[in-house]
């Protein structure tokens, strides 16, 4: 792995993949040299399966995806499950209603009880930025921080206020300087936007479209994570 590649999270999270979509995605990670794939958490054994021996990819899930509005209990089992069944990272949803409202006790509260779930796994933390105000922002990040989690997040991918923006990015380095990892995701389709991205501060990237950021044919928009 080399490059652009390598700060890549080549993903699949639409409901519908199948095991051969996810047999397919691994081929492709490993022909691209991404860093990882990342998969829903009922999906993590197929996509396990698929990965060879030796060839150094990562297995991502996420937890509580998309909406984040599930019991921390249930992302704390999910995300223990997940990693029981041979994912490397997980990227958990936080309460983004509690956020809005303030209720950074709440937000720290769930991210904790998933980073107690999986102690020693590396915890990416979406916050969904694009529905939240530059201070809510700043206050998730310090929640995360606080919490253990050793990354922040933009964005699902699948919410309709849009996901990463450079703003965002920025904000988010700022606030977790180089103490914590920023993935930016959500609407990476092409190199220009990934590059963007990264000179933003963003450490890892979030893509389903992994061969059109990298050079290859053009992203399908209404499919790129």
């Amino acid at each position: 792995m080399h490059g652009l590649a390598s700060m890549i999270d080549h993903t699949l999270l639409k409901p519908e993949a199948t095991g051969d979509d996810l047999r397919a995605l691994v081929a492709e990670a490993i022909e691209l040299g991404t860093y990882s794939v990342c998969v829903s958490p009922s999906k993590v054994t197929y996509a396990k399966a698929a990965i060879p021996a030796g060839s150094g990819l990562k297995l991502a899930a996420v937890a509580g995806f998309p909406s984040g509005a599930h019991r921390s209990e249930v992302k704390a089992l999910e995300a223990r499950l997940a990693v029981e069944d041979g994912a490397d990272e997980i990227d958990m949803v936080i309460k983004v209603a509690a956020a809005i409202v303030g209720r950074d006790d709440v937000v720290e509260s769930d991210i904790r009880a998933v980073r107690d779930a999986v102690p020693g796994t590396l915890l990416k933390v979406i916050i969904e930025s694009a529905v939240l105000t530059d201070e809510q922002i700043v206050a998730v990040c310090q929640a995360a921080e606080r919490a253990g989690a050793d990354y922040v997040k933009t964005s699902t991918g699948f919410h309709p206020a849009g996901g990463a923006s450079v703003h965002a990015v920025q904000l988010m380095r700022r606030t977790v300087g180089d103490r914590l990892g920023v993935k930016a995701s959500g609407g990476i389709r092409d190199r220009a936007t990934a590059e963007a991205m990264i000179a933003a501060g963003a450490s890892r990237l979030g893509v389903s479209g992994s061969r059109a950021v990298l050079g290859g044919a053009p992203a399908d928009a209404a499919g790129t994570y």
